[in-house]
């Protein structure tokens, strides 16, 4: 990754400010043009730059999102999709100027079918809002990224998270959507039955396009029913070597655990400080378990065996809710821990993911790199899906301390590939991962400029984002 890479784009300066007039008329008061609501619909979560859009347009409805989408595209007028602003990779920046189209008062749960376990929301709820609604129901939507993302951001980036080892990703859980597309059409990829041999697969091919093939205006998902007991506990080994290959050994056994998360010695004392914690600080797996007070208990005690065969003493776990969530807010504050360890630096949160079985090589290696290198770099990992996120901490005032990041991460992604894995696991590729997509896919990446090219030929959706 290079600030290089994230450069502006041709500005279709006519066509956005007709666009914007046309918009202002129709929404009133629901477009913004003032500085600080364009900058917080930019990119601020990491180091790369924020590009503000021209205007911020508030839908409330998919009709609204079809005259928005009718408007921009009689005038190619870039249009960014917008949920909660938690992606990473600058996914809602706006290098070629347009609108932002907030999304966030779209957030209605539209049907719940408790007997088939999914329901249909619209795209601006949030995955928290959506659990608290299914309460009551004894159902629960099951994917987890840590921020309290929108469904349809995790839908755009196929996003996964804590619980993805037993539950999947997004692209698993997602069975149908509508998305207006650029001619200004609401179209439905699929209907609510659970498999279908009916044509192409629009749902997966709009499940991680970013935004950049259309705006997602409704969500039907996979339920699951909330389980009977769930146990949690912490695991600490002598390696990551150690700690990987207990993970291996736990998978390949069909130990069904729902979490499994890696966190090195540096995160772990990361955590400490910053949650208030007292665990060893070295490599600890955290894990839980979901299912009958008995399966739970025996899931647990095979775990407890599989762990002490690589050198771990301490696993602790438990079925109290307090506890569990105190572990758990524990590990989703791991940004904010990771950024507790050198305050007022900036940090850059990048992901690969290869086959679990090179988790500890690759893990390993970045340790090493980040040591030889005098980089502050903590790791944590959905280990079961061997998926790791490096916080890599740094000064984004100095020119050389920049270098030394970027060619942290290129080494990083180069190691990925290298072991036939992949640059991003669950991040996705927004302006920050596009150099390395292309030495990931090579010729693959002509094929998807042509799909883009053939839904959206004006280049209206998220311009910039996953390829040039």
């Amino acid at each position: 990754m290079a600030l290089k890479a994230i450069r502006a784009g041709v500005r279709n300066e006519a066509g956005i400010t007709a666009a914007k007039q046309e918009l202002a008329a129709r929404f009133g008061d629901r477009l913004q043009t003032g500085e600080a609501i364009r900058a917080q619909h930019a990119h601020t979560t990491t180091y790369i730059p924020a590009q503000l859009p021209d205007a911020v347009v508030f839908a409330e409805s998919a009709e609204e999102v079809r005259e928005i989408v009718q408007i921009a595209a009689r005038h190619k007028a870039p249009l960014i999709p917008f949920g909660t602003g938690s992606s990473l990779e600058g996914h809602i920046n706006a290098p070629h100027g347009g609108i932002s189209v907030d999304l966030a008062r779209m957030n209605r749960v539209l049907e719940v079918n408790a007997e088939d376990l999914d329901c249909r929301v619209e795209p601006g709820i949030t995955r928290e809002e959506l659990n608290t609604y299914l309460r009551d129901t004894g159902l629960f939507f099951p994917i987890d990224p840590g921020a309290n993302a929108s469904i349809g951001g995790m839908a755009s980036t196929r996003a996964s998270g804590t619980n993805a080892v037993r539950y999947g990703t997004m692209k698993d859980n997602v069975l149908a959507l509508t998305v207006v597309t650029a001619d200004g059409r609401e179209i439905r990829t699929a209907h609510r039955a659970r498999k279908s041999s009916a044509g192409y697969d629009l749902t997966r091919l709009f499940v991680g396009a970013e935004g950049t093939l259309g705006i997602i205006t409704s969500i039907t998902l996979r339920l699951q029913g909330i389980p009977e007991v769930i146990s949690g506990g912490v695991c600490p080994f002598p390696t990551i070597e150690d700690a990987c290959n207990a993970v291996i050994l736990t998978i390949q056994s069909g130990i069904p655990v729902a979490r499994i998360e890696l966190l090195d010695a540096l995160q772990m004392k990361a955590c400490n400080g910053y949650s208030g914690l007292s665990y060893a600080e070295t490599p600890t797996l955290f894990v839980e378990f979901h299912g009958s007070a008995e399966s739970v208990e025996l899931q647990s005690r095979q775990f407890g065996e599989i762990a002490s065969e690589f050198g771990s003493t301490g696993f602790q776990w438990t079925t109290n809710p307090e506890e569990r969530a105190r572990l758990w807010k524990a590990r989703h504050n791991a940004y904010w821990a990771q950024k507790s360890l050198i305050p007022g630096a900036a940090i850059l949160s990048t992901d690969v993911c290869v086959p679990i079985s090179r988790l500890a090589d690759c893990v390993a290696a970045t340790q090493e790199d980040s040591v030889a290198h005098g980089l502050t770099a903590p790791i944590v990992g959905h280990a079961g899906d061997g998926n790791f996120h490096v916080g890599l901490l740094f000064d984004d005032t100095d020119a050389a301390d920049v270098a030394r990041a970027e060619a942290f991460v290129e080494r990083l992604n180069a190691r990925a590939l290298e072991m036939d894995g992949t640059c991003t696991g669950e991040h996705g590729i927004g302006q920050g991962k596009m150099p390395f997509l292309e030495a990931e896919l090579g010729d693959a990446l002509d094929l998807m400029r042509q799909v883009k090219r053939s839904l959206d030929p004006d280049n209206i959706f998220n311009p910039g984002k996953i390829f040039a």
